[in-house]
């Protein structure tokens, strides 16, 4: 929790628009909503349902919630040689986002995960983490660069090793949601899958003001960005915590097997969904300096960084 949402002014604007078509539901275990604001007459409905299926077929390759999920097979097997063209399109974008973030994004913390799940599943008031020594061999199989990423295939180079995407799926599936909206015609669009993503401007003109929730809350905004036809994610310790003080936490730093506990939360806009969603996990794990040079690089990105103490550091490109 403690992520973007709709400010209540938008809710009023919407009000006064053109009736939308709305759709609310899950998607990857998270609340899931679409307002869609421009499409034909008697479209809304058939698009919504083209919408669920696609994310139900995206889901069966990215989820790790599914026994039969593509990502489950890969990390059974560390091997898939059928993998969908999606899981490799994603895996290499991860990739990217590892190399331009000095690896603080990195699709291999599954065994850290684990290991932080099953630490506090048997020590539940625990105080402290992992030993070092479980972490040290946790970490051996954290590294994206030991993932094989080939035409039709992938391989986990390393013994141990497992891949989770929930770093950034819900921003690929956001956006391939839109995708679909946008050649279906469809118009002044808002997708909520976790990650916000925003098709054209407001239907009463201008952009959708997008509120950053306090941490742990949904309600409780505490500041305003505007966003058009861009996205935007947020990631926060008290996201999905481990125990109930939230410093051990599913922001695991790949170098160190340590929880993020440097931002209350960090919120990125970007073009994509899948870029916001990535950047957002992975800047949450580094100090402001780098932050400033990623966005840099990236150009046309704008990071909000709500500091311990409840000051903020705003990036732009």
């Amino acid at each position: 929790m403690g992520g973007a949402v709709l400010v209540p002014d938008s809710i009023a604007r919407v009000a006064s628009a053109r009736q939308p078509v709305l759709w609310r539901g899950v998607a990857l275990g998270s609340p899931a909503s679409i307002a869609i604001h421009g499409a034909e007459t008697g479209a809304g409905k058939p698009l919504i349902d083209a919408v669920t299926k696609e994310i139900a077929r995206l889901e069966r390759i990215f989820s790790l919630h599914r026994s039969d999920s593509a990502l489950v097979r890969l990390n059974r097997h560390g091997e898939l040689l059928d993998a969908p063209p999606e899981l490799i399109r994603l895996l290499s974008i991860a990739r990217s986002i590892s190399e331009e973030t000095g690896g603080a994004f990195d699709a291999t913390v599954q065994p850290l995960w684990r290991l932080y799940a099953r630490h506090f599943a048997n020590h539940p008031i625990a105080r402290s983490g992992p030993p070092r020594h479980e972490l040290e061999e946790a970490l051996a199989g954290v590294d994206f660069r030991a993932v094989g990423i080939h035409e039709s295939g992938v391989r986990l180079e390393r013994k141990g090793m497992a891949v989770t995407l929930n770093g950034i799926a819900q921003g690929f599936i956001t956006d391939a949601v839109a995708d679909l909206m946008r050649r279906a015609g469809a118009s002044h669009v808002l997708i909520d899958l976790g990650e916000l993503r925003a098709l054209d401007t407001h239907p009463a003109g201008g952009a959708w003001r997008i509120g950053i929730a306090a941490p742990g809350t949904r309600d409780e905004m505490i500041r305003k960005i505007e966003v058009a036809d861009g996205a935007v994610a947020t990631s926060a310790p008290l996201g999905t915590p481990f125990e109930a003080s939230g410093r051990f936490n599913h922001l695991l730093d790949p170098r160190s097997g340590a929880s993020a506990w440097r931002y209350q939360s960090v919120t990125v806009r970007a073009r994509s969904a899948t870029l916001a969603d990535g950047l957002s996990t992975a800047f949450s794990l580094m100090d402001a300096s780098h932050i400033a040079q990623t966005c840099a690089r990236f150009g046309t990105l704008q990071t909000y960084c709500l500091e311990k103490g409840g000051d903020w550091c705003v990036f732009e490109a």
